[in-house]
Formats: structure tokens, sequence, C-alpha cells
């Protein structure tokens, strides 16, 4: 079954944020803390990026996944109150790409929809309204 979860970004301070809100929601981390030093070096970012959150996720209630990381620099500003996006989880690759098209029409693609290094048909962009969207297919980790 297709979801769709907020998605949460942060400068430096997703791990801290996250924290509160298992704290507050409980629940545990599926998949744990993945970290920007724990990917291909070509995502790492700088030298005292390593240890910020790549992604997190934690259950809330029955159907959601609050989702989160770091902002890597050099990707601009967090600005607070703007910095979320809308993940989609489609049913198939072949549903991903009909709605990240029709997403796209009209918009910007910041990430090209493809595989990635976790294994996932992912890709990102920002809809002609400036809602910022994520696309993630993964037939081994569905929503």
């Amino acid at each position: 079954m297709s979801a769709v979860n907020p998605y949460l970004t942060f400068t430096d301070n997703c791990e801290e944020a996250f924290k509160f809100y298992q704290s507050v929601f409980g629940g545990e981390f599926p998949g744990g803390i993945m970290r920007f030093g724990e990917s291909p070096e070509e995502f790492q970012g700088g030298e005292g990026e390593k240890n910020k959150v790549m992604h997190v996720a934690l259950p809330i209630g029955k159907n959601t996944v609050l989702m989160g990381s770091d902002s890597p620099a050099g990707t601009g500003a967090v600005v607070k109150g703007t910095n979320f996006s809308i993940a989609f989880s489609p049913d198939s690759e072949e549903e991903a790409t009909r709605v990240f098209n029709g997403l796209a029409a009209g918009g910007q693609v910041t990430m090209p929809l493809d595989k990635v290094f976790w294994g996932a048909f992912f890709g990102m962009l920002t809809d002609k309204f400036g809602v910022h969207w994520m696309v993630n297919y993964d037939a081994n980790n569905p929503a």
C-alpha cells in the first residue's frame, strides 16, 4: 500500500530532535540512525559532516512514519518552518516513475529518480507550487 509521510530537515540537530520526538511518542528507530559517514564517499560531505544524520525514521501511531535528516553543507540554508518534504512510498517502480514525473511537471528536479546505494528507487523534486517531495520505492523495505 502506498504511503505519504512527513520528512523533516535540520541543520545539525536531527538526532536531538528525533530523540525528543521518541521521548514524546515512544517507539524505536527501525534500522537505527544512518549517518553520512556510513554512506559511499560521494555522499559523505565534509569532514565535519560524517556524524550528521543521513536518515532516521520513527513510526508514530498506526500508519505514519516521521522521517528526517541533517542537511549537508552546500545544499542551502535550512529555514525553520519550511524545512520539510512529503515522502511518498509507492507500491512499484512504475508508480514511482508516474508520480515523480507528474509532480515534476512545471517544477524542478533536485535529484533524478534512479537506483541509489541503499537499494531503493529514489528521487527528489520541488513541484510547481514550491512543495518539496521525495519519492522512494524500496521493494525490500516497503513503507
